[in-house]
């Protein structure tokens, strides 16, 4: 190659000669063999290559993060917000505003709960009224996936109505009173809310209905007596 070239490519004399010894080696001509300005070449999207060691270290790490993951205890109930307000309070420098949050949580197995908290940000009035629900779980009856009896209750302004309902009917309710009875898995039931629209109040005459509702145990074993063990009662 001559001087001129080099100049134009920009290389140096020692970077010419090793290239001139390469291709003697392979066999090709000094035209054939055209060096390239970046013999390194990183990989695609800049990324650098990583050893045996980092991968076995970043699988390491990713193995331990997973299990992490599993070990954490899934929670038992779900929970629906049936209420967010931005309420204020008149203090002596002026007004503080607050949220109120009133939420539903229950495993649809016949538990459920409501609590109603307030927090100066959204998250933190949700979360409160969550551990307050959790403290006030109540279990209700369920008979064929429906109500046992049909069941009247008033708390404060709110009247509730629910009756039981054969299989398919699903669930007839609306606004809060369906996401109580939803959660608490009833999947067949008729009701209808007198008096008034608010949904707080409407939830706690609900949850009261639900917890008046009459259980239904079983007959024991021993209490069983055929009608001729009966007569026998009689005649004797």
């Amino acid at each position: 190659m001559d001087k001129e070239n080099t100049k134009k490519e920009g290389l140096n004399p020692k970077d010419i000669k090793s290239i001139e010894k390469s291709a003697e080696v392979s066999g090709a001509t000094k035209d054939e063999v055209k060096p390239s300005k970046n013999p390194i070449t990183p990989l695609a999207g800049g990324e650098k290559k990583q050893t045996v060691y980092a991968k076995k270290r970043f699988e390491k790490n990713r193995g331990r993060r997973n299990n992490k993951r599993s070990e954490r205890p899934k929670d038992e109930f779900e929970q629906k917000l049936v209420d967010i307000a931005r309420v204020t309070r008149v203090m002596a420098g002026g007004k503080r505003m607050r949220f109120r949050a009133c939420v539903v949580i229950g495993n649809k197995k016949g538990k459920v709960a409501f609590g109603i908290d307030k927090g100066a940000d959204v998250t933190i009035a949700v979360n409160k009224a969550v551990n307050m629900a959790k403290k006030n779980i109540i279990e209700v009856p369920i008979v064929n996936d429906t109500i046992p009896h049909e069941i009247y209750q008033k708390q404060g302004a709110a009247k509730i109505l629910l009756k039981p309902a054969r299989r398919g009917k699903g669930v007839i309710a609306g606004g809060a009173a369906r996401i109580v009875l939803e959660m608490a898995g009833i999947q067949n039931v008729t009701s209808k809310i007198l008096g008034t629209n608010n949904k707080v109040n409407i939830v706690r005459s609900v949850i009261e209905a639900l917890d008046n509702l009459k259980k239904v145990e079983g007959k024991k074993k021993d209490e069983k007596v055929t009608k001729k063990e009966s007569d026998e009662i009689k005649k004797s």
